[in-house]
Formats: structure tokens, sequence, C-alpha cells
């Protein structure tokens, strides 16, 4: 199913996305995760990135965002991408945590050309836990979430719930 929000913007309802596994999130490292891609079939790769999540034991699915369509920034001779929010439960550190995200963009063939090209797989760490990183690999909260419908959108459909 598939619900137009505006001439530029589409959501699409899957089978794992939304989900919502009603596990409460405790006193563990909870993730927001936001995904996207624009390279071959997203939606697919969306579900097989659920699938590798739902069987690697350092992660526990805790809920995910519809899927959205809507059109590229920055580059803008590329096609549209479709982006999702997913919330995990994890004992990993963060660092550890990035390293299994930047694993599985790798097992989808990303690669970095340049800065917002086309992808098969993006994913970023939008939100970890309640806490502030600022390393040289990872900056949390996500520096420029708020700015991009791209993730304010999802995530409205995993933050009602109040996960923090």
């Amino acid at each position: 199913m598939k619900k137009t929000i505006s001439s530029s913007l589409t959501l699409f309802f899957r089978t794992r996305y939304p989900l919502k596994t009603f596990k409460k999130v405790d006193s563990k490292n909870y993730v927001v995760i936001g995904i996207g891609g624009n390279i071959g079939n997203t939606k697919r790769t969306f579900d097989k990135l659920f699938l590798k999540l739902l069987h690697n034991s350092h992660f526990k699915i805790i809920q995910t965002s519809p899927i959205l369509q809507n059109p590229p920034f920055g580059y803008l001779n590329q096609n549209d991408f479709y982006n999702a929010i997913i919330v995990l439960q994890t004992e990993l550190s963060s660092s550890m945590a990035l390293h299994y995200f930047l694993y599985y963009e790798k097992c989808f063939k990303r690669k970095r050309s340049f800065q917002d090209a086309p992808r098969t797989l993006d994913i970023d760490i939008i939100f970890f836990k309640n806490r502030k990183i600022d390393t040289k690999n990872l900056q949390v909260p996500h520096p420029k979430y708020k700015n991009r419908q791209s993730v304010l959108i999802p995530l409205q459909f995993v933050l009602s719930d109040k996960i923090s």
C-alpha cells in the first residue's frame, strides 16, 4: 500500500515497514538508524537488511517506519531515494554498532564516490541512547537529521511511542 504525501513524497507500507515488535526498550542501548538508497531494488535491499539485523544476535529490532520515497538533495541528477527508520536494541557500544553498519553497507556494495552520490544502501546512526557523540568517525545525534525530510517524516512514525 502507498500513501502520497505531496507531489514529491510518497510513503510505502510493506510487510516489515512499518513494524512494531512490542518489545520494551530497557537499560540496554537503543540505536535509531536511518537507512536510504536509490540504486537497484531499494525496497528489497531494505527487506534483506531487516533479515540480516533480525538474525544478528547483537541487535533486536524494536520498530521500523514506513518507507519514504523522496527526491534527492545535494547532487540532483539521480533517481529518487527511499528512506526508512529502524529502532534497534543492542549491547554494543556506538563504535561497534557503527562497525556493523559499515559492514552491512559493504555487503550491499555501497560505493563512496562523492558526497550525496547515488548509493545501494546508506546507514546513518541518528540517535544512540540519549548520548551525544562527537568523534572523527561518528557524530550523534546525526548532525543533519533536523534538516532532512527523508529522516524527519519516517522518524515521526517511531518516536511517537517515546523510546528515550
